[in-house]
Formats: C-alpha cells, structure tokens, sequence
C-alpha cells in the first residue's frame, strides 16, 4: 500500500474516531442499550459518511456546497436535530427506571439523517476528496476509494465507543450516575453544534 493511502487510512481513523457529535452518541447509546442494539446507529453513521465522501470523490458535493442557502439550511437543520437528540439524552434517566417497550435506540434512518445534515461531515468530506484527490484518476474510483476506507474506519471506531459505553454503563449504579452521564453527554452533544457555526 502506497505512503498516500496509509495516509487516508491514518486520517480517516482519526476524523471518525475524535470525540464529535456522533462519537457522543454511540458512546451514550452503548451505555443505555448496549452495543448490539446500538448496530443501527453506528451502521447508519458509517454508510451515511461512505456516501457522503463518495459524493465528494466525484465532485458532486463542490456544487452542492457552493449554494450559500443549501449550506445554511444544512447547518440549521443539523444544529436544531442535535440539540433535539442531546435534550433527549439528557433528560433520560437510569434505564431501568424507563419501560422496555418505550424507548428504542436512534435506528439506522436517524443514524443517517444525523450525519448528512453534520456540517463538519460535509467540510471533512470536501477536504478529503481534495487533499487525496490523486489516489485514482477517476473520480468514480476515487469516491468508491473513499467510500470504502470511511465506512470502514466509521465502523471500527464508532463500534469502540459504543463498546466503551457498555464499559461505563457498568460503572454507573446509581440513580445519580445515569443524571450525571446523560448530562454529560448532552452537554457533549450540544458542544458539537457550536463548531457547526464557528
């Protein structure tokens, strides 16, 4: 494997596993339901991110991105759904004290919408299919490139940290540690939307 793919590797392994938006909620939906009910999520995350860089490789996210109310409309959206999900989080208590049947971890459709309408999401992807633009000369095969390595490295790292989850949920046995967990987290979450605007 070529210095330049090595790379992307190292980069994409550190774009999805730095702590973010959807970093913060695997970890919290690992905590609450545990890592195998988190798979929808973390499933719909790296797909959506796949596509999106795929989109990038092929030059078709420049022209989106170029649409001044497009771009604003993205980042309205995505700041109102993340700060709706870390109220969610936040006023969750412990999960014993909720019924079964009346809580369901984010599904594979949100996980999706969450990162589509991430900004950050957006401008990594640009940046990425610019920076290693030279790895193949057809942007079809440059997106199919991309895609695979950020959907991979999507899947590795948001599956740690819904694992890590798990591993604090462990840890939480009081009433007063879920309090304090969900409103970490929540706070965490709605941090996210400030880089959103910077």
């Amino acid at each position: 494997m070529s210095d330049q793919y090595w790379a992307l590797v190292v980069f994409a392994l550190i774009a999805t596993g730095s702590p973010g938006g959807a970093t913060t909620l695997a970890t919290a939906s690992g905590a609450r339901f545990g890592y195998r009910r988190s798979i929808p999520l973390i499933l719909g995350i790296a797909f959506a991110l796949a596509g999106l860089v795929a989109v990038s490789g092929t030059g078709l996210a420049t022209s989106l991105q170029a649409t001044p109310f497009l771009e604003f409309g993205v980042r309205a959206a995505g700041s109102v759904y993340l700060l709706w999900l870390a109220l969610k989080v936040g006023l969750a208590g412990p999960p014993a004290s909720v019924h079964v049947d009346d809580e369901r971890p984010i599904s594979l459709v949100k996980g999706a919408l969450l990162l589509m309408v991430n900004p950050k999401a957006w401008a990594m992807a640009l940046g990425v299919a610019s920076s290693f633009a030279e790895l193949a000369q057809a942007p079809l095969m440059l997106g199919v490139i991309l895609a695979a390595i950020f959907g991979l490295s999507a899947l590795a790292s948001l599956t740690v940290w819904a694992l890590a989850g798990g591993l604090i949920a462990r840890c939480l046995s009081s009433d007063w540690h879920w309090h304090l967990f969900n409103g970490t987290m929540a706070v965490l979450l709605s941090a996210s939307v400030i880089q959103f605007w910077i």
